[in-house]
């Protein structure tokens, strides 16, 4: 069967666009390619045009998730798989293609309503780098953007189908959490059951060195960014990171020191904790 071969970006509605601006580019260190003629801001983190499109929705919540197929002739046979399964399957229009700038690209709802894209084809800018405003880089290639975190209400069915028509792996469990992979990075896709206001839990970023963490980590505690998690180690991807609230309420992961499978060699497991040390919420400061 056909599958995605990595998260390629993510669509984000928000609230206030002024404030995530500053948010991704001085606290995370994403590139700002600036507003466009349709009021939405888009992000570097890689050679990729953008990773996420951040449009002013007020919903403070994904919008939608794009992922990754290798060429026009999987991107059909995608569609196909999808119909099979009884997924009604739109072709993106011409406008649509331009705006995610890629060449082709189908869209549903996932069996939790989330809206999705695959798509072929992303632009490549080698001749324009990366520029991070902090000089941060970032672990993506053929890995994809990072990962997301949904939360869903049937794990289930929901696991039944990122695995069974999209062509994820499961790579290992943890608790009422379930966790996928579409290449080496460990997990793209995870997804938890549970009932909660936004679907999206949270979207992690890997940088290229602990340092990186340390620095970000060090700033979001002197500028009093909400902090989720303090920083600790995963015991499934083994991922050294900590946990900050973004603009939208939601929680951004930020990483470094992920471990990749081997799909020869890969089998899956089942972790009780989730973490090895570490990732404790932040003890309230006592009043004087």
């Amino acid at each position: 069967m056909t599958a995605v071969t990595q998260l390629g970006y993510v669509g984000l509605g928000v609230s206030n666009m002024e404030e995530w601006e500053h948010f991704a580019t001085d606290v995370l260190g994403l590139q700002s390619n600036g507003i466009d003629d349709d009021g939405n801001l888009s992000l570097r983190m890689d050679e990729y045009s953008h990773r996420f499109i951040i449009q002013p929705t007020g919903t403070d919540d994904v919008e939608f998730v794009g992922w990754q197929v290798t060429d026009e002739p999987a991107l059909r046979e995608m569609a196909e798989q999808l119909r099979e399964a009884g997924i009604e399957v739109t072709d993106g229009t011409e406008d649509e293609n331009k705006s995610r700038r890629v060449e082709g690209m189908i869209k549903f709802d996932d069996p939790e309503g989330t809206p999705t894209e695959i798509f072929w084809g992303p632009p490549i800018s080698f001749e324009r780098p990366f520029n991070s405003p902090r000089a941060v880089g970032f672990v993506t290639a053929e890995q994809g953007l990072g990962h997301v975190v949904f939360h869903v209400e049937n794990l289930d069915r929901t696991v039944k189908f990122y695995r069974d028509v999209l062509g994820m792996k499961i790579s290992d469990f943890i608790r009422n959490l379930a966790f996928f992979h579409c290449n080496p990075r460990h997990h793209s896709l995870a997804l938890i059951e549970a009932k909660a206001p936004k679907k999206l839990n949270h979207f992690m970023l890997q940088t290229e060195s602990m340092n990186e963490v340390g620095a970000t980590y060090d700033m979001v505690l002197d500028n009093e960014i909400p902090l989720t998690r303090g920083l600790g180690r995963h015991t499934n991807d083994h991922m050294t990171s900590f946990y900050m609230k973004t603009p939208s309420g939601f929680d951004v992961e930020y990483g470094w020191g992920a471990r990749t499978v081997d799909d020869a060699t890969w089998q899956v497991q089942r972790h009780e904790k989730g973490s090895i040390w570490g990732h404790r919420a932040p003890t309230p400061v006592a009043a004087k």
